[in-house]
Parts: C-alpha cells; structure tokens; sequence
C-alpha cells in the first residue's frame, strides 16, 4: 500500500498523477486540515476540496474551485450587503462547503463527509482527512497573529513570517484509518506541498510522526522546491522568513529523521551529492507538473525509486 502526505495545488497534482499511475489502485491519502476554517457561516476544506475535484476532473483552471464557475452569490453579498468577499466563494463551490456544514452539525465526522462527497463526485482514491478535531495554522508576524487563509489571502503574503502555530494539534487525534495506512504502509510519500502549512500540521498531529518513524515503509518526499523558488505559492519566503534553506536541502532538514530518499529537479542536481551523503536516496528528475501526461509520468518514477532505496534502519 502507498500513503501519500498532501496540501492543496502541488499535493494534489502529484495525487492526480497517482491516480493514473499504475499504482492508482493502492493508494491512500492523508489530507491537511490545518487550513480549514469558517465564512458566512459555512465550515470550508481547501485542501481536501482541492483534491477531490482535482479528481474528479472538476477543478478550475486556477487550481481550486468548480471549472466554470460563476460568482453571483457572491457578487450580491459585496454589492448590496456591503461585505468583504476576500475569500472567493463560487456558486458551485458554496454547495459543497453547505452540504459539509449541515452534516457536521448532525455529528457527522469529517472522515465521513469527506468519504460521501468522494462517492458523489466519483472519486474512488481513498482520501482522509489528517484529523477530525479543529486544528487551524496560524502565522505570527510584526503586525499580529493572522489564520493561514487572512496571511495567504486577504494580506496577500505580504507579512514576514515570524513563527507558525498549528492550534488545537496537541489534544487532536488522527482521523480513523490514519495510523492503520502508515501501519500498513509499503512506501509513504510526502507530495511536494508546502512543508510548512501543509505537511507540518500533518506531522504535528500527535501519533502521526511517531508512526512514520516506526514504520518499516520507505519513506520519500518529493522537493516542492525548484531552483530557489516554488512553483505556486508562499513556502519559499516563508522558508526563508523561517531561516531555511530554500533549496532540497532546506526540505531534507525540515523533514529530518523521517526520509529515505528524496526527489528533485533537474535544476537542482548540484545538490545531490550533499543529499546523498547525509544517506538519502535521491532521484534527479523533471518535477514540474504541468501536464497530465508529466504528472503521471513523475507518479510512477517516484513509486518505481522508492522501491529500489534502502530503507532507514529502525
């Protein structure tokens, strides 16, 4: 079985590109929640949205919400009622986030939700969300402590990044399942979503990192950085306002002690060797997934090296 870790857009390029893989039948994904929050009302889940209709071939070209959207509920909550729509809501997009909210004030879990909405929209790869119980990122800066979804969004990254706090992480419990799969586990792949925001409130979820550092599965991340930057959104200069490397070897150190191996760009291979002496398998090849074709490409070559690096001893 392969666990894979994942964010939003990059986590969930890689997890379409497993999907078509030939290992698509064998995979679970365990999904950030850290980014979740409230507007108007309604509990949102970017990230496990993003997934789901970036499976379902329902995505937007932007990356996240309903291809052909339209915004008109919107539109008449700004124009005539005078609110801050900073966060983009599409008419398509507000039945999901309705739908999830009345089922979570009937006791529904969000590992059932998330499971009945993958049914309706004919998702059949398993997805879980990292934890049931409300864990939220927030991010301290010179001008106050912000959500994840305000620094990103309404401050449009324009904070310096003093520290991140994953709240409600400490008396939270992995969803059902979570600790089963990385048990269960052949291979456990961390996508290449921000470390930070996306990957960090997954490990911080008490029992999660214990679990992968037990594991006899290998263990492999593919680097969300390129050539000193991302692809699409904060991680480098959050990287940086947090005094890490920004470059393969800043992802090796944040993820230290869990890695087998690591995959990189080939705009990166002149850190292959550092990487390789620190005991890592790495794997040089071209990560930038900007077609379905090269998505699915780097899926099967990233499941096809893990199987053949040496794992960490226990």
């Amino acid at each position: 079985m392969i666990l894979t870790l994942a964010g939003g857009v990059g986590g969930s390029k890689f997890v379409k590109g497993l999907a078509s893989s030939r290992y698509k039948e064998d995979v679970t994904v365990v999904i950030n929640t850290a980014d979740d929050f409230e507007r108007f009302g309604l509990y949102i889940s970017p990230d496990i949205d993003i997934n789901m209709y970036t499976l379902a071939g329902l995505i937007h070209e932007q990356g996240w919400g309903f291809k052909d959207e339209t915004y008109t509920t919107q539109s008449v909550l700004t124009d005539l009622f005078g609110q801050d729509c900073w966060f983009n809501l599409g008419d398509k997009d507000l039945a999901t986030h309705i739908y999830r909210t009345n089922l979570l004030r009937k006791n529904i879990t969000l590992t059932e939700i998330t499971r009945n909405l993958c049914n309706k929209l004919g998702v059949s790869m398993r997805l879980l969300p990292m934890s049931n119980d409300r864990i939220s990122s927030y991010i301290d800066t010179p001008d106050g402590c912000f959500h994840f979804q305000e620094y990103l969004i309404q401050r449009r990254m324009s904070d310096k990044v003093l520290n991140i706090d994953y709240r409600g992480s400490t008396n939270a419990s992995p969803s059902p399942g979570v600790l089963d799969s990385i048990a269960e586990a052949e291979i456990i792949l961390v996508a290449p979503s921000n470390p930070l925001v996306s990957i960090g409130p997954i490990l911080s979820v008490p029992g999660i990192k214990e679990g992968i550092k037990k594991s006899k599965a290998k263990v492999i991340a593919v680097s969300p950085i390129v050539n000193g930057g991302v692809i699409k959104g904060p991680a480098d200069r959050m990287m940086r306002d947090m005094n890490i490397e920004v470059s393969p070897i800043g992802i090796a150190d944040f993820y230290e002690g869990l890695l087998d191996g690591i995959v990189i760009d080939f705009l990166d291979e002149q850190y292959s060797d550092k990487l390789q002496k620190r005991g890592l398998g790495v794997l040089v090849t071209d990560t930038i997934m900007d077609s379905d074709e090269k998505k699915e490409r780097l899926s099967n070559q990233v499941v096809e090296f893990a199987a053949d690096v040496k794992v960490k001893a226990l």
